[in-house]
Parts: structure tokens; C-alpha cells; sequence
């Protein structure tokens, strides 16, 4: 029976697998590749949603919820790297260019995250990949990962906008449906948050996962990423981290986001690993758990850090 203290373990192992395994270092990484991936990964969504609402209404719907997340000065950041990535001034070469550019920007990101969830799930390294083959084979898998994010994020704005049309005609014959379609509407986002969590924890990375272990651990990063939403939204809000940048402002609140995302992604990574090592798939028969040692983090670091203590 699970007990309200294993929750407490859950914590605490998982926070400190997050330090040996260096994931501020990783964040950072991912932050920065993540700043080319957003472009692309945007365009693909209103592309989309373009093909419903039009190429205007999408866009605008995408900057309002963005703008939702990460406040003014973020999407600010957010418009201009649209607009740059949709130029129409440049010529056909520069245009071309700039589209396998934006596909590059858009798989390497989730490179890096395979790399990240690799080392956490300790992964022995692939073989160097040689050939132009297994390089475009490589590239091919992770944009169809962008394709099915770019899908979940249609779907949610779908919705959204569903709810909010159903809201707006619902207000005119009932009184008190706001909270209710507000509720709903949260809901939905967070299966679906839910859900882009547990594709990337399924398939990312080059390990054997089992389903129950990833939903749980889906489904504790979502609720950390709706608690992170609020704190970063308050950190920026109530700081002048914009203002200290000048220009650069717009962009600096954008990377401070994503930064911060990307920890509370490589935590919910870790949360899963020690859920699956101590009460999830890889856990160890309770006769044996006195004995069963933690996986090695990484070299030299808690080599013999025990998994299961007396419960």
C-alpha cells in the first residue's frame, strides 16, 4: 500500500538524482536549443491551426496563450521570432536556407533531450553514427516527434477555442458558467500536458519504459509544470529582469522561461526513474530491497547509494 511517507522518498531521491546527474548543467543546454526549436515548432502549430482559423486568428490565439504562460515581454520575444522565421522580403535561396535551418533548430532540441533522458535512464552510448543515412534517419524520427507535439498543441488550442465559443453563447441564457468552462478548460490543458509529457518520456529515450511508469511520471511533471507556470509568471512579474537587458530584454525573459521549463522537465525525468527503481516496474522484490543497490548515477558519483531503505 502506498504510503503517504514514500512520498517523501519520492522527493528526496529524486531531487538528488537530479543534482548527480548535473541537471542544471542539462537545463542549460536544453534552454539554449530549445530557443531554435520554438520558431519551427510554432510555425508547424499555425500551420495547422491556420488550415481552421486561418494564418491571423491562429497566430494571434498562440501569442495570447503564450503570453498566458510566460507575460508580455516573453511574447514579445516570441512575435519576433515568427516574424523573422516568415520574412517574406528575403529571396528563394535565403528562404530555403532558412527552412532546413528552422528543421535542423527543430530535431536538435530533441536530440539534446534524448542525450538528457538517455544519461538519466544510464543508457550505455551508441555507436557513432556514420553515413548520411543514419544522420537524415535520425533527423526524420525526431521531426516526427515535432509533427505529433505540433498535433497535441492544435488540439489544445481546438479546444480552447471551442470552449471559449461555448462560453461566450452559454453566457447569454446562464449565469455562473465561467468558473465552470475555466475549470474545464484547465482540464484539458493538463491531460494534454499530461500526455506531451509521456510521448517524450516513452519514446526519447533509447530505454525500455514501461506505460505505468510513464504516466505517473507524466502526470507529477504536469502538476509541477502548472505549480512552475505560476511561480516563474510570479518570479518575472515581480522582477525587473527585463528592464536590466535593454534591447535584449524580451529575449532574456524568454530563455529565463524555458530555463526554468526545462528544469522542472529533468526533475519530473528523475521523479520517474526512482518511481520505476522503487515502486514502479524496475522495483526490487521486498525480500531483496534491503540489499538492492541505486544504479550509479554517473561515474563517480553516489556509486553506492542505496535504493531501498527500511520502509
Amino acid at each position: 500500500m502506498f504510503h503517504p511517507r514514500h512520498i517523501w522518498v519520492l522527493t528526496k531521491r529524486s531531487a538528488a538524482a537530479w543534482v548527480d546527474d548535473y541537471a542544471s548543467s542539462m537545463g542549460a543546454a536544453l534552454a539554449y536549443y530549445t530557443l531554435f526549436a520554438i520558431a519551427p515548432l510554432l510555425i508547424i502549430a499555425i500551420a495547422a491551426a491556420g488550415l481552421v482559423f486561418g494564418q491571423q486568428a491562429a497566430r494571434g490565439e498562440i501569442v495570447a496563450q503564450i503570453q498566458g504562460l510566460i507575460g508580455r515581454e516573453g511574447a514579445i520575444a516570441v512575435q519576433g521570432l515568427l516574424k523573422s522565421a516568415n520574412d517574406p522580403a528575403r529571396n528563394l535561396f535565403a528562404t530555403m536556407v532558412s527552412i532546413i535551418t528552422l528543421l535542423i533548430g527543430a530535431t536538435t532540441v530533441f536530440a539534446e533531450l534524448q542525450s538528457d533522458l538517455d544519461r538519466i535512464w544510464r543508457v550505455p552510448a551508441p555507436a557513432k553514427a556514420n553515413g548520411i543515412w543514419t544522420l537524415l534517419r535520425t533527423h526524420l524520427l525526431s521531426f516526427g516527434l515535432v509533427l505529433g507535439l505540433g498535433f497535441l498543441m492544435l488540439v489544445s488550442l481546438l479546444l480552447s477555442a471551442a470552449i471559449a465559443a461555448f462560453g461566450k453563447w452559454s453566457s447569454l441564457f446562464f449565469e455562473g458558467w465561467e468558473t465552470l468552462l475555466n475549470a474545464l478548460n484547465f482540464s484539458i490543458s493538463f491531460v494534454i500536458t499530461t500526455l506531451l509529457f509521456a510521448m517524450i518520456y516513452k519514446f526519447t529515450p533509447r530505454a525500455r519504459i514501461a506505460w505505468r511508469d510513464v504516466w505517473v511520471g507524466a502526470a507529477v511533471t504536469a502538476i509541477l509544470f502548472e505549480v512552475g507556470k505560476f511561480l516563474i509568471g510570479l518570479y518575472l512579474g515581480k522582477t525587473s529582469v527585463a528592464s536590466g537587458f535593454g534591447a535584449a530584454g524580451s529575449l532574456v525573459v524568454l530563455l529565463v522561461w524555458v530555463y526554468f521549463s526545462a528544469q522542472i522537465f529533468l526533475l519530473g525525468a528523475e521523479f520517474t526513474w526512482v518511481y520505476a527503481h522503487e515502486y514502479g516496474s524496475k522495483a526490487a522484490p521486498l525480500e531483496q530491497k534491503s540489499v538492492t543497490m541505486v544504479p550509479s548515477r554517473s561515474a563517480g558519483v553516489n556509486d553506492k547509494k542505496r535504493m531501498g531503505s527500511a520502509r
